[in-house]
């Protein structure tokens, strides 16, 4: 190639991406259907069975676990036949675990590592004796440990009990002991997380702590209930999904970014902490360790232009975006980031577009009323 194709072809380029990123932020939604859902849905009941715990229980901001039904009655009226879909800011994993079947592979992505072990336990998890790890269960929760330790020392008397805290720091200390391989971590930190959840002194997010310290239920590990024959052509990944998106194809891309400025790092900051065991130094009050490199783009001003180059590389046949309008809250960092008509602008620039709508009260940080929520489900036939 010569030196002026080459300048032609870079500038060609650049004024593709230019022009893909142009839109009038204040662009009404026109010649776009809004399809409001009053139907009542029965949520997925939990199959409760003693000694094992579900994908889904546990608090995390934005869980769509309620919404799943709804997401599938979209899928079933727009995509028909499917056999991949993506969930690609997957967050606890709840929509790709209610599509995890034999015939259809899951790919799951999130870029915080407390999050990615979860979706590996229960969606990646391929080859692993159930009994053996019963056993070290078993053993972990046998544990009375009487002397500090890292976690104790920066997390007791104010997340947890101090018994709690140095239960859970000896237990993390012991799974770095006794893993066989890196799966059998994965799956023993997810049960450790979990347990973690039903005792942390918290409003379900680690933000900051109560007061008062009156969580004080003793902490214990439950096996994690896996389908593993629906594993086989799973895809786990923890990495920035607007890098991911352009490694990958899917007939489904699933897309649940993060909605205002609250940054999901900071929210479960000690997870990430205790999933990790790097043992960083830990700041201020709330006792968070450096999240710089956890930041997540959709969560600053660059969120329109993030969500806009994401979709320029998506490779698939389908596109559903979840997004909160969020209401008007009393703390602005709770409002959308992204409008309406920009996703709508952007998704169009792929295909046919339809708004799925209808109410729903999401888990807030607490300082939100959640009233006036609507969940939306943006909708894009690529191609048309």
């Amino acid at each position: 190639m010569s030196k002026v194709q080459e300048l032609s072809e870079r500038y060609s380029i650049a004024e593709r991406e230019a022009q893909y990123l142009l839109f009038d932020p204040n662009a009404q939604l026109e010649n776009t259907t809004v399809l409001k859902f009053d139907k009542i849905y029965c949520y997925p009941k939990d199959k409760v069975m003693p000694g094992f715990f579900q994908i889904q229980n546990r608090r995390y901001l934005g869980n769509k676990y309620k919404l799943t039904v709804f997401i599938s009655d979209i899928l079933r009226e727009k995509c028909g036949s499917i056999q991949s879909i993506c969930d690609i800011f997957a967050g606890t994993g709840v929509v790709g675990s209610y599509f995890n079947k034999r015939n259809i592979r899951i790919t799951t992505n999130d870029i915080l590592y407390s999050n990615y072990a979860a979706l590996r336990t229960f969606m990646g998890v391929t080859d692993i004796d159930l009994n053996k790890l019963k056993e070290k269960i078993d053993f972990l929760n046998s544990l009375r440990p009487a002397k500090d330790n890292y976690f104790s020392l920066n997390f007791g008397n104010t997340y947890f009990t101090l018994e709690n805290s140095r239960k859970i720091g000896a237990i993390r200390e012991k799974i770095e002991e006794l893993s066989a391989n890196e799966e059998e971590k994965l799956v023993l930190t997810t049960s450790l997380m979990y347990a973690v959840d039903k005792v942390a002194n918290t409003v379900g997010h680690y933000d900051a702590f109560r007061k008062k310290l009156d969580t004080v239920n003793p902490l214990v590990l439950l096996l994690p209930s896996i389908k593993i024959e629906n594993n086989f052509n799973n895809e786990v990944y923890c990495e920035d999904a607007n890098q991911l998106v352009q490694k990958i194809n899917c007939d489904v891309l699933y897309i649940d970014p993060p909605y205002n400025s609250r940054q999901y790092c900071d929210a479960y900051h000690l997870l990430e902490n205790l999933a990790r065991w790097d043992k960083p130094d830990v700041y201020g009050v709330a006792k968070k360790m450096d999240r710089g490199n956890l930041k997540s783009n959709y969560c600053l001003k660059s969120a329109t232009k993030a969500f806009a180059e994401l979709i320029r590389y998506a490779k698939c046949k389908h596109i559903l975006v979840s997004y909160n309008n969020t209401g008007e809250s009393k703390d602005c960092r709770s409002n959308a980031r992204i409008k309406d008509s920009e996703i709508v602008n952007i998704l169009k620039r792929k295909g046919d577009v339809q708004i799925f709508e209808r109410n729903y009260k999401a888990f807030t940080t607490g300082k939100s009323s959640g009233e006036g929520h609507t969940e939306r489900i943006f909708y894009c036939k690529v191609g048309v």
